[in-house]
């Protein structure tokens, strides 16, 4: 039996002790992540390879097939093809919850993935959001412990409100996403009925090379809706696949749902002196300050003829960028172009990228070469660059159009404070302004019932001082209904 010291500090797998269990090793604040940081690699890597052969987080999902088409022209901002005006792109969606395990209900509630795959000409570009515009933490160190605290307990193998509350307690920058939780969009009706997000702040780069910063809104054309609790509780048991099941029969009766995609646009110097932090996942960019831009929309009119090999083997990952696409600053964004391609290695094999659900439209020129199942290769071409015998190779030098300028000393610490940073404010705004009475009443009721009966002693504190950072009135509420409902009495 294995017993650990609570004294000890955390260590890595080989013993070293960690400098860190939450804040990656980065040039300067807002620079790029290191792949010397061993234990953010050692974590992501090791993270990767927990569950075979389903995804570790999103695990329950589905989706299907469509086209996307460029209504407006943002070629001032972008020269990336398939974004120029009345272009069409064949691409794949894939929704599904975060927490769930393979066969968990559709109508828990959950943050839900917003996966898309587009085939474009210049090779695939895919976006990786969420049906909420924020996340609930900022450096990937943070990461795999935050889907540990919604997965099981080591030793009942349950799922664990206390464990879900003391993470979420103890980790202010999760106010945000967590006020959207446990809110009406928490639940969403379907897939058809919830909007997606980037949430992750992306570049662009126009044919001058003119750099912007760029979040992206699918704003779904059936309207947004919810259920409530006692409707998704229901659900549970009588039809776990309800939204799988809803999307499928949606579509094979004619009934395409279809989102509209928009854009916030910032100019690449504001992001320096932004109130908020642009790059800050757990962070809205106001509407007021950066505007939302039509690009076109995206219609899903074509069921998967296979969902193993098409949608359970689907491969999506935020490093598939094309010419005038690009990452940015964002920690969450930079370690998830290392993980999520090296979970599919883990997951579906070496050659993932060679299934025809992820294979490009275009034809590829690659020297990574053999491993597991390997289908598509060279022949007898040379495996090697550079070579003498005309098997084309890149050699190109200096800058790269889509990077951004980072000067600072190797550090590991929360992104420094603009003007306006705070874990709580957009929290605040979203509960006090954007919520009806009715829905705080809703929200109450929620995070109450979620306390009750498992959240202990200290997590059960912590809790309503989070909900009082959050919002002094709807702290006090939900501590009040706590006793009333439980009867214990207030110390």
């Amino acid at each position: 039996m294995t017993q650990f010291d609570p004294t000890k500090p955390s260590t890595t797998e080989s013993g070293a002790p960690r400098e860190s269990d939450a804040h990656s090793l980065s040039v300067g604040t807002n620079g790029p992540l290191l792949l010397h940081d061993v234990a953010l690699v050692e974590k992501l890597a090791r993270f990767d390879r927990e569950r075979v052969p389903e995804r570790s987080p999103h695990a329950k999902g589905s989706g299907a097939f469509g086209e996307f088409e460029v209504l407006e022209d943002v070629s001032r901002y972008t020269k990336a093809d398939f974004l120029q005006p009345g272009k069409k792109t064949r691409m794949l969606a894939r929704f599904s919850t975060v927490a769930g395990e393979l066969g968990s209900p559709d109508s828990w509630r959950d943050v839900r993935g917003f996966a898309l795959k587009f085939y474009t000409e210049e090779g695939n570009f895919d976006m990786v959001g969420n049906n909420t515009p924020v996340f609930f933490v900022r450096d990937p160190m943070k990461f795999p412990d935050f889907i540990h605290s919604q997965k099981r307990l080591p030793d009942s193998g349950l799922r664990s409100n206390n464990m879900q509350w003391d993470f979420w307690s103890l980790s202010p920058e999760t106010a945000h996403q967590v006020a959207y939780l446990m809110g009406d969009r928490g639940l969403p009706r379907t897939w058809r009925h919830m909007n997606g997000y980037s949430s992750h702040t992306y570049m662009w780069v126009n044919a001058e090379g003119e750099k912007f910063w760029v979040q992206y809104h699918f704003h779904s054309d059936q309207g947004v809706e919810n259920m409530s609790n006692e409707e998704a509780a229901q659900l549970a048991g009588e039809d776990a696949e309800v939204h799988r099941r809803d999307l499928f029969d949606a579509i094979k009766r004619g009934d395409h749902p279809s989102w509209t995609l928009s854009v916030q646009i910032m100019p690449y110097e504001e992001a320096k002196t932004y109130r908020f932090n642009p790059f800050d996942l757990t962070k809205t960019w106001s509407k007021k300050d950066y505007p939302l831009h039509k690009v076109g929309r995206f219609t899903l009119n074509e069921n998967p003829t296979n969902h193993f090999a098409e949608i359970e083997q689907a491969a999506f990952s935020p490093s598939n960028t094309v010419p005038g696409t690009g990452v940015s600053p964002d920690k969450m964004l930079l370690a998830r172009v290392f993980s999520y391609p090296d979970t599919q290695r883990n997951r579906i094999g070496t050659n993932f990228n060679q299934l025809p659900v992820n294979a490009p439209v275009n034809k590829t020129n690659s020297y990574d070469k053999e491993g597991s199942m390997e289908f598509h290769h060279s022949g007898a071409a040379p495996v090697y660059s550079p070579n003498s015998y005309g098997r084309a190779y890149q050699d190109t030098q200096g800058p790269v159009d889509n990077g951004w300028e980072s000067d600072g000393t190797l550090v590991r610490s929360a992104y420094s404070l603009h003007a306006e940073d705070d874990d709580f404010g957009q929290a605040h705004t979203l509960v006090r302004e954007v919520y009806t009475e009715e829905q705080r009443d809703r929200l109450v009721e929620t995070v109450t019932g979620s306390l009750i009966p498992e959240v202990e002693e200290p997590v059960l504190s912590n809790v309503f001082q989070y909900w009082k950072n959050i919002d002094a009135e709807v702290g006090q509420r939900i501590q009040d209904l706590y006793f009333e409902k439980t009867g214990k009495t207030q110390s």
